[in-house]
């Protein structure tokens, strides 16, 4: 597909090449940061919202309201600031920053609300502009007004971003005319200078709801992060000083507005900086220009987004939008962002999506000073930014995020993190792989640190015990009968620690070794392996159960098998007595060679009365029975005929402490031990105790064939208690 379409469509792939690199103009700090944050800042809300702000809120209401605001916007920029002098920041701006942080997956999952906010912020200016236009020339029809302004700015987006960049400048010149024409009114000072509102036409966070959106855009120069020169030096400087140029502008407004107007006209009447201002047409060119320098950003901002996204597979169709020409311009991505814009337009009002993008630039934000604080509290040293920050400064800006989010929208809230989570999922599930490794790894592995710190200082009950299986293989390629049983055992909560011991060919028995357990592995359960290089396998054995000792996540289960011959008896014998020295519980498999594991239904448990070694039994028999899905018989013999009604009060009792499935048969058999295998009802497996000092290897052998079915031998370590 991508080849016909390179075929047919040549100019759509004019890839930037290395001898083409000396043509490739990049931006500084005020051209490529500076210039399209505070464009995208000082926007319409700016000219026709702030002076009901203040008629509602007084002057240090107002002044109050711009500054928390701008605290959540210095926060996510001090926490860009820092992790861009950090990270070689590739297109994209916030996209790359989250996907080198936390993987294409978290990044995906943001970066494509972002070009989809960014795109529909796009139409909502342009659709701003048109109301704007509309004021003053009544008659004119908004379809065209809106389609001119769309193809001119589509036009010069297309061209290069160095043309949109001198657009800016000139659109920056006329609103600097039109605040200036209005600081310099005659309009005299008022008598009555409020400083605290009374909040008529909201509350407070009502107030500061309406206001936030004003303090948005500083993402507006990280998205042209590729086209700047010096990324890591630029985005700092010119984000910072658009946040602080912005700041003093607003609270400079509001001061003037406090002084020269009444806080009837400044509530009542949207158009007050045009009627104060000393030439009210620059002003109306200036709300003009602010809502097309708005658009304009985000028309440059959306398709490096969109590009950076297909550059990296994360997206459909990304071999055609990742294109760029020599230039370095997306314009493949420009077109398709220019065609979800127009369709916007066409469907006219945008006010149900205002909400949504607003939620997904403050979950952006909010992200980004995430990311800040995941790695300064990570304390790695990968982590080393030129241009530190206290660390209770990138979690303000997370909080605030969040707490603003809600503010605003509480519905709008939940759908954007819906809509994160599902995208997340998904990419996920692509399995998407990146050119640069992340911080995940890490960040998990740090957690399970601190997490066993904490576990440690506290000792182990066995009211957490979990199945966790220390498996010697000795061959994988005959291992895999077992296989499907030993997953029954730990599923869905335990894990297996597998190893083999051997000295020659360790690459390849350890590939052998992780394909035998990858299915298990692919079942969720947490798995291990390791290849042991000793001539030796007891003694590789008993040095891998005398490692694992000390480990946090160490295993409580040591799982044996016994085959026909008896060549291994010693071996085993040996590495039971290991594990009762090292508190592991034991289990010996002995796999039926023609039945296996049956119907794996039925589970036979026997007991005998006053015997201590039971509980590790008795957990296993439960693991099976949920795993199988099946029936306990709880079976014990006597061959005493007169304690049948002891030992049957013996299994009631055991039934009721133990809290066994309701399904549970019981059984009291009597007779010798050949007997009453024949009279016990039928099995897929039989599960019995295991002496506590001579293991009976014959007995073990022969009993397989007697139940007609795999058998296992099981001993406690003694920190098992099936009661609790």
């Amino acid at each position: 597909m991508a080849a016909e379409t390179k075929k047919f469509f040549p100019f759509f792939y004019k890839f930037k090449t290395g001898k083409h690199e000396a043509q490739v103009k990049k931006f500084g700090t005020f051209g490529g940061v500076f210039t399209p944050d505070v464009l995208t800042i000082l926007g319409v809300i700016m000219y026709l919202r702030l002076g009901w702000v203040v008629g509602n809120a007084g002057f240090l209401g107002a002044v109050g309201i711009i500054l928390l605001a701008k605290t959540v916007t210095v926060c996510t920029g001090l926490s860009m600031s820092s992790i861009t002098t950090n990270i070689k920041i590739g297109a994209g701006g916030a996209y790359s920053i989250i996907s080198k942080s936390l993987g294409l997956e978290a990044g995906g999952s943001i970066g494509i609300p972002l070009y989809i906010a960014q795109t529909l912020s796009a139409a909502l200016y342009i659709i701003g502009f048109t109301e704007g236009w509309l004021r003053i020339f009544t008659s004119h029809n908004p379809i065209i007004v809106s389609s001119i302004a769309w193809i001119s700015l589509l036009t010069i987006s297309y061209i290069s971003a160095h043309f949109a960049i001198r657009i800016q400048y000139i659109i920056m010149t006329i609103m600097g005319l039109s605040l200036l024409s209005f600081f310099v009114t005659p309009e005299k000072p008022v008598t009555d200078f409020v400083l605290i509102g009374n909040f008529e036409d909201a509350n407070f966070w009502q107030v500061f709801a309406i206001f936030f959106p004003a303090v948005t855009g500083i993402m507006a120069g990280a998205n042209m992060s590729g086209d700047l020169k010096h990324p890591r030096r630029s985005i700092p400087k010119g984000t910072m000083s658009s946040i602080l140029v912005t700041m003093a502008i607003y609270i400079g407004l509001a001061y003037f507005l406090s002084r020269i107007c009444t806080v009837e006209e400044l509530r009542t009447n949207q158009m007050i900086i045009v009627d104060k201002a000393f030439w009210g047409p620059a002003v109306i060119a200036g709300i003009m220009g602010a809502t097309l320098s708005s658009a304009l950003g985000s028309m440059l901002g959306a398709p490096r987004v969109l590009q950076a996204l297909a550059e990296q597979k994360t997206i459909p169709f990304y071999s055609f939008l990742a294109a760029k020409t020599r230039k370095n311009e997306p314009r493949n991505a420009v077109i398709i962002t220019g065609i979800v814009i127009e369709i916007a337009l066409i469907f006219g009002n945008l006010n149900f999506l205002a909400s949504l993008i607003t939620m997904f630039f403050l979950i952006t934000y909010g992200m980004i000073n995430l990311v800040v604080f995941i790695e300064q509290s990570m304390k790695i040293i990968s982590f080393r930014p030129t241009f530190k920050i206290p660390r209770f400064v990138s979690f303000l800006g997370a909080a605030g995020c969040i707490f603003i989010m809600f503010l605003i929208d509480p519905v709008f809230s939940v759908i954007a993190i819906i809509i994160i989570i599902t995208l997340y999922i998904w990419l996920a599930n692509r399995e998407l792989q990146a050119d640069w490794g992340d911080i995940r790894g890490g960040l998990f592995l740090v957690i399970a640190e601190r997490a066993s710190r904490l576990s440690a200082k506290f000792p182990r009950h066995q009211i957490t015990w979990k199945p966790d299986l220390l498996l010697p293989v000795e061959n994988p390629e005959i291992w895999s009968g077992p296989l499907l049983f030993i997953r029954n055992i730990v599923y869905p909560s335990g894990s297996i620690f597998g190893f083999i011991v051997k000295n020659k060919d360790v690459e390849k028995t350890q590939s052998a070794l992780k394909g035998l357990l990858a299915p298990i592995e692919d079942q969720g359960v947490l798995v291990n392996s390791v290849v042991i290089e000793d001539n030796d396998f007891l003694h590789g054995a008993k040095l891998v159960i005398q490692t694992l000792k000390g480990s946090t996540f160490r295993p409580n289960i040591l799982f044996l098998t016994i085959g026909d011959h008896n060549r291994n008896d010693d071996i085993i014998e040996q590495l039971v007595n290991q594990a009762n020295k090292y508190e592991l519980g034991t289990i010996i498999l002995r796999q039926h060679p023609r039945v296996a594991f049956g119907m794996q239904k039925n589970i036979n448990l026997w007991l005998r009365d006053k015997s201590p070694n039971w509980h590790l039994a008795m957990l296993i028999t439960l693991q099976l029975q949920m795993n199988w899905e099946g029936k306990i018989n709880l079976i014990t013999a006597s061959e005493n005929k007169n304690d049948e009604k002891r030992l049957y009060d013996f299994l009631l009792n055991l039934n009721d402490q133990v809290r066994l499935p309701a399904m549970t048969d019981f059984y009291v058999l009597t007779g010798s031990f050949q007997e009453t295998i024949k009279d016990a009802p039928r099995g897929d497996i039989n599960i019995f105790g295991l002496a506590q000092k001579n293991i009976p290897f014959e007995f073990i052998r022969k009993v397989t064939e007697l139940t007609r079915s795999s058998c296992i031998f099981v001993k406690d370590s003694g920190q098992e208690n099936a009661l609790v």
